[in-house]
């Protein structure tokens, strides 16, 4: 994802990001958000929510999600730690269901995405869901940067309707490409307040991977489907969310409220606050470096759980592993699983497909 202006970023293709080197990404700028969300049933006197200011710097001003969003971060940022899958039999897990897992970021590769629910026994060689009372949880962000987001969108469709009538089920989390897709769809050249200036859905999403063959092949039921999606749920003592951010405490004190607020807004169709949703959900990188345990038990105390599942932010950046300045062969580690951090806390799942990575598919819990 190069930076440059909304007007370079739109005619580039998804070679381009791709193959860019580490000199061609930039640290954005972040604007420091508003107060954390005071809804209804505080009571009075209680402290509302503790929001992503009491856990990070003031950000400079001037953050916006028309910049492409993912900055190198250093070696010795995170720690990670090597994780191996806890031995569960097929149809079996500590509620009595199937066995659980998780699908990392998408971005339109669905080949990619059908090998390696394979590998998984969840679909068969014909891409038919396999895995019987199995459940399956996607955290968002289906379409951009790669070839063939729709395509992903309907086969996940597919699958929530095979998975169910086997006796499991087949879920999806609210990603901000899916809001930034919604956005571009409904707002198209809009102007909006972007923090930093005026902004448009439709330059965003050019800028941010946005495929013409997507939006040429969108139709209503998909534009239904992502506006009604969670934007968090707990299962198995697992928060899944999509992005590492704790703007969630923003939208409500309860899962149930949150995805809530979240549907509403969508639902009111007002530009502004649907940019104000995508440019917080696109925020990252809360749990990481000082403080980022802290984070991460902030979202675990209000919304339950014991470890948060999230993707948004690639692995091979939460390492530092994204090439060298100067121009040397890129010697990153290949990502061959979750990476886990803040103090065991946190579990990424984005293994970079976009950036020639890993799509991963991961069975829960994992034993770290």
């Amino acid at each position: 994802m190069v930076e440059g202006s909304m007007t370079q970023g739109a005619g580039q293709g998804p070679e381009v990001e791709r193959t860019a080197t580490v000199r061609d990404f930039r640290v954005p700028a972040y604007v420091h958000e508003t107060a954390p969300y005071a809804g209804p049933g505080t009571p009075a006197g209680e402290p509302a929510p503790r929001s992503e200011e009491a856990f990070e710097e003031p950000y400079p001003e001037g953050y916006t999600p028309t910049q492409r969003d993912l900055p190198v971060i250093r070696r010795g940022d995170t720690v990670q730690v090597p994780v191996d899958a806890e031995p569960i039999q097929v149809g079996q897990s500590v509620t009595g269901q199937g066995p659980l897992f998780v699908v990392g970021d998408v971005h339109g590769y669905l080949d990619e995405l059908l090998a390696a629910l394979r590998e998984q026994n969840l679909v068969d060689a014909d891409g038919q869901w396999c895995a019987g009372t199995s459940r399956l949880w996607f955290l968002g962000d289906f379409t951009d940067r790669g070839p063939d987001g729709i395509g992903v969108i309907d086969l996940v469709m597919r699958l929530s309707a095979e998975a169910a009538a086997a006796g499991g089920y087949c879920k999806a989390l609210m990603g901000n490409h899916e809001l930034l897709l919604l956005g571009a769809k409904r707002f198209g050249d809009t102007p909006v307040n972007s923090g930093a200036g005026t902004a448009t859905f439709q330059a965003a999403w050019l800028l941010n991977g946005g495929q013409k063959t997507d939006m040429d092949r969108l139709q209503d039921h998909h534009l239904q489907w992502m506006s009604r999606l969670d934007a968090l749920e707990e299962v198995d003592d697992h928060l899944l969310v999509h992005s590492d951010t704790t703007t969630y405490l923003d939208y409500g004190r309860s899962i149930e409220e949150v995805n809530d607020t979240v549907r509403e807004t969508i639902t009111r169709n007002d530009a502004e606050e649907v940019w104000d949703l995508f440019r917080k959900f696109t925020k990252r990188f809360s749990f990481r470096d000082e403080g980022g345990a802290e984070a991460v038990r902030s979202l675990l105390d209000t919304y339950g759980g014991t470890r948060i599942v999230h993707g948004h932010s690639p692995i091979p950046y939460l390492l530092g592993e994204v090439g060298s300045e100067d121009g040397e062969d890129d010697t990153r580690t290949a990502v061959e699983g979750p990476h886990v951090y803040a103090d065991g806390l946190a579990i990424a799942m984005d293994g970079g497909v976009t950036m020639a990575g890993k799509l991963l598919v991961q069975q829960l819990p994992l034993d770290a």
